[in-house]
Parts: C-alpha cells; structure tokens; sequence
C-alpha cells in the first residue's frame, strides 16, 4: 500500500527506479577514484610524496585565486620556504587554494618570473627587493614580510689569510655582482680604505663574481682563497678546509639584517589579498615553528633540499649552518635602508627611492591576532 500523501508506482515505473538505482551504484567506485585521481581525499596524500601532497589544496572552499605562485631558493637562509612547503604549513592556510612552488637560483631571475606575471610571492634578499623595485619605478612589488636574518659569512684558506689584513692582493668569491653579500663586502672592503672597481671587481681585492654552485670546486682548485658567502655555501667551504674569518653578523647593529624578504606582485597584492594574507599566517605559523623546533625544523629543511638537489647536506655541513640564521617575521626594514646606501657608495645602482617598497598592512593584522608586536617599516611604506 502506498503511504499517505503518494501514488502509487506503476510496474513500470518501479523497474525504471530499479535500475537507476544499479547505474548509481555502479558508477560510485568511479566516481570515488576519480575523485582520489584530482587529489581530494586520503588515498591521494598517502600515495605522493610528503612535500608535494603538502601543498595541493584540500576540497575546502578556495579563496579568490584558485592558485598561488611561491618562488624560493633552495638554500638555508629561505628556511621558511623551504619549511613551510616541506610541512605542509602555508597550504593548510590556503583552504583550497593550491601552492604551486618554484625554485629559482638567482635573484634576478626570480625577479624577471614576478615581473613577467609567472609568479606571484617569492622569497628573496635585500639587493634583488631593491633593484627590481627601482627599475620598474616602484610598480611591479611589495616587500610584505620579513624572513631571516643573518647567516652570513666569509670564509677562507687559512694556509693564506690569517688576518683581515691578509685579505689585501687575495681572490675572494662572492655570489653575483650587486648580489646581497657583493654589496656588503665590497662595502667592508671600502672602509678598510682600500678600492675595487665594481664592475670588474679589481682592484686590492679581486672580487670574483662566482655561482655558489660553483665555489666550492673554485675553492678546491685554488682559483679563489675565499668567499663571502650565505650558508649552506659557507660551511661546504669549511666542510673542504676553509675557516670562518667574519660573520657579518658582528658588523650589525644588535647583531641583525635582513637576508630574506618576503616579496609580492602589487597586480596579485591588489587583486587577491585574502590570498596574499593567508600566505602570511602560513609563514608566521612556519617561523614560530621552526623556532621552537630548531631540530626538527633544520630535518624538515634538508628533506625538502635533499628533494630539490637529490641529497640531503651532510651534518658537518648543516649542523654549523643552521644556527647562524636567525628566522624572524621581522623584515628589518632599517637595515634594507642601509644595504642600498651601500650599493650607492660603491656605484652600483643610483640613489633609489624606495619610498612605498614596504605593504606590512596585512603582516602586522597576522601578527596582531596571533598576539605578537607588529613590525616597522621604516618610514618606507606604501602610502
């Protein structure tokens, strides 16, 4: 009998319903592995490596951007990078929004990528931020965050450089013309009063102008007694016999400066900010981790260059590189100031005016709501 309120099927009707009911079943295990296919649900996480499975987005509800663009280097002093992609700790700010991640080797190459349109937040040093600032007319980023501090050294042959002063008439490496650690030591090496073309990088000392891929093989030839360099590059070198001569860190006030920025695409700042905020608590999240994990933070870092370069940095290499980087929100912005004072003393880039380089409007309301202090811009903010 049909329940009340109904009516009543005809036999017809009834084998239609039945097998409607046999098509549904049928297609639902379809259904559930294609799902799984996309990445939505446990079988996907389980199947793919932990640092990709990290950053694909969850079925929650995406936020104005279906992806994020995040370039980084795969070197120590992106610490926040390189552990907030490896645990997964930005994406799980992102709801469903996908990190797709982008290793970049140089700065201006990295640059180039957020200029052209191909990324959208990367994490960078002080010299490239400034630069690519000053020739797109303060147009195309945004310092949005700080990311570290420190880890910096110049490292040399001992059997040739005992002092400072032996640093007179030496070859000593740094990364890249105009780089972050160029400019400082062509900097140090002007209040030493001695002089060096910048462009050629002669003079008392030759500067060469060498990739940190390459430097430790230039170290082992003997076609260079040093290098100022970032970590892990500096400790491969003592790892191959050089010896730490200076941390830059002693030549700082309160023993800080920035190494790495955390920098945007105005175009994606303006467009997507809910995006751009969520990258932030993801990395604030990242930094208080990794400072109250020191260990397994420096673990988490080797995984994800071990999977950038294929093997994990041996621990006579890490062990000494990982606590001279200072990890903090802070961009330090006083200090940014001073670095591109320096690029001007030295003639290698004019007076900029970084005016509106900073937006720390969305870092400090994080940092706020996670009871931190917020930070200063220096009297550089965007107005």
């Amino acid at each position: 009998m049909p329940a009340t309120g109904t009516t009543a099927r005809t036999p017809l009707s009834r084998r239609t319903g039945r097998l409607r009911g046999v098509v549904a079943a049928a297609a639902l295990p379809l259904l559930i592995g294609a799902l799984a296919s996309c990445g939505y649900g446990s079988e996907a996480e389980k199947d793919e490596p932990k640092d990709k499975a990290a950053n694909v987005a969850d079925a929650g509800k995406k936020l104005s951007a279906a992806e994020v663009r995040i370039g980084y280097f795969p070197n120590l002093t992106h610490a926040t990078a390189l552990v907030g992609l490896q645990e997964g700790l930005i994406q799980k700010e992102l709801n469903g929004t996908t990190i797709k991640p982008q290793s970049f080797n140089a700065g201006p190459s990295e640059i180039e990528a957020l200029n052209g349109g191909s990324l959208d937040i990367g994490f960078i040093g002080p010299s490239p931020s400034i630069n690519g600032y000053v020739k797109s007319k303060g147009s195309n980023l945004r310092i949005i965050s700080g990311s570290a501090s420190g880890g910096v050294k110049l490292v040399v042959n001992p059997a040739k450089i005992k002092t400072l002063d032996d640093l007179k008439g030496k070859k000593i490496a740094t990364p890249q013309k105009g780089n972050t650690q160029d400019v400082a030591f062509l900097n140090w090496i002007s209040e030493k009063g001695w002089t060096v073309d910048p462009e050629s990088g002669k003079g008392d000392v030759s500067v060469v102008r060498t990739d940190n891929k390459v430097t430790p093989d230039a170290f082992k030839q003997g076609s260079i007694d040093g290098a100022w360099v970032p970590e892990p590059t500096a400790s491969k070198l003592v790892s191959d016999g050089a010896a730490v001569l200076l941390d830059e860190t002693d030549l700082w006030p309160d023993k800080k400066f920035v190494i790495t920025n955390i920098i945007v695409s105005q175009k994606f700042l303006k467009e997507h900010p809910d995006v751009v905020e969520a990258v932030l608590k993801g990395t604030v999240k990242t930094n208080e981790w990794i400072n109250a994990n020191p260990d397994q933070a420096k673990a988490s870092a080797n995984a994800k260059l071990a999977a950038e370069g294929g093997k994990p940095l041996d621990a006579k290499v890490i062990d000494p590189a990982w606590p001279s980087i200072a990890i903090t929100d802070d961009p330090l912005a006083s200090t940014l100031k001073t670095q591109s004072e320096w690029a001007v003393k030295a003639k290698l880039i004019e007076q900029p005016d970084l005016a509106g380089i900073y937006d720390l409007t969305l870092l400090n309301k994080v940092l706020k709501s996670a009871g931190k202090p917020e930070v200063s811009d220096a009297g550089l903010g965007a107005k």
